[in-house]
Parts: C-alpha cells; structure tokens; sequence
C-alpha cells in the first residue's frame, strides 16, 4: 500500500484570549495549514519540485519546519544543547536539498514530535525570557525574547504556506486556504 500524507483537520484561530493563547492558536494553526497543504498526496508527489529552476518542494518545506521549531525552541529559546536535524556541513540546507531519498512518513513524523517537543519547551518559558542574538561571527548582537520566536515562526509558516499553497496547485490543482 502506497503512504500517503495524513488527512488534518485544522483548528481554527482564537478569536478571543490572552496573548499567549492567540500566539499559540496562530502559530498551531499555520502548523496544521502545511500539514493541510500536504493532505493525501503520496512521497512521491511530496518530492516533486514546484517548478524549474527551483528545487522547492512540499517534503521540504516539512523538513524545514521540523528543523526550524528544534531552532528557535528547544536551542535557541531554551538552550538545549542538541544538533539540528538535517544539515550537515556539507550542506546546511540539506532540509530542502536531500529530499529524493527521504522516508517522507518518517520525515512527518519527525515533524509532529519536533512541533510537540517545541510545544512542551515553550509552555515552560516565559513570553519575557531573553537569550543572546547571535551573528555570523559567533559574538552576540543584543537579544531575542520568546515573544519574537512565536512572531517569527508565525510569519516564517504563513511565508512558506503560501509556497506550500503554490505548489500543491502546480501537483494537483488543488487550491484553498
């Protein structure tokens, strides 16, 4: 039997709550949306880039993500002291780029336990925790708080949603919110 991406059924946002409610249910509902855009397709419509020249493909952005929330969660924010999970030093972007022999169930899975890793980290960090922006160089440029991290990764999921959203068209035609 042929895997398929799972079919979601996607909560809406608050709209009503205190600000770590609406941080929270906005930032769970662009999860769900990426996990919506990828409902029901098999890995292999998963892999297929969106179009030439460009390798972008749905997988990738799933692994993207996974990787993005250990970031900013689990090391950033809370400063976990464990690697990312796709890059390599031969290629940092191996997320988006070493997808043709990818386990796409295994990568979705990956996902779900990252975003509820991430979950479990975040409720025990305040909104006004700080931790130390870094640059290029290894010194620090001023801070980030947790606040931001939520912001960032709301913006960072509705950005690549709307990639997601594209290439979902391109496969099959299928469009929506």
């Amino acid at each position: 039997m042929t895997w398929r991406a799972p079919e979601i059924n996607r909560t809406n946002e608050p709209y009503v709550g205190d600000e770590r409610t609406m941080l929270e249910g906005w930032l769970d509902y662009h999860r769900q949306t990426l996990l919506l855009k990828c409902a029901g397709l098999t890995a292999e419509q998963l892999k297929t880039p969106s179009v030439e020249p460009s390798g972008l493909t749905l997988l990738g952005l799933v692994r993207h993500m996974a990787d993005v929330e250990r970031w900013w969660f689990r090391i950033r924010a809370a400063g976990q002291d464990i690697p990312g999970i796709y890059g390599t030093d031969e290629d940092p972007d191996a997320d988006f780029n070493a997808v043709a022999d990818a386990d796409a169930e295994a990568d979705f899975a990956t996902f779900a336990a990252e975003v509820e890793a991430a979950r479990k980290t975040a409720a025990d960090l305040s909104l006004d925790k700080t931790f130390p922006r870094p640059r290029r160089d290894g010194s620090a440029d001023g801070e980030f708080n947790v606040r931001w991290v939520y912001v960032h990764m709301i913006e960072e999921y509705a950005r690549h949603n709307g990639h997601a959203d594209l290439i979902r068209e391109r496969l099959d035609g299928v469009t929506g919110d």
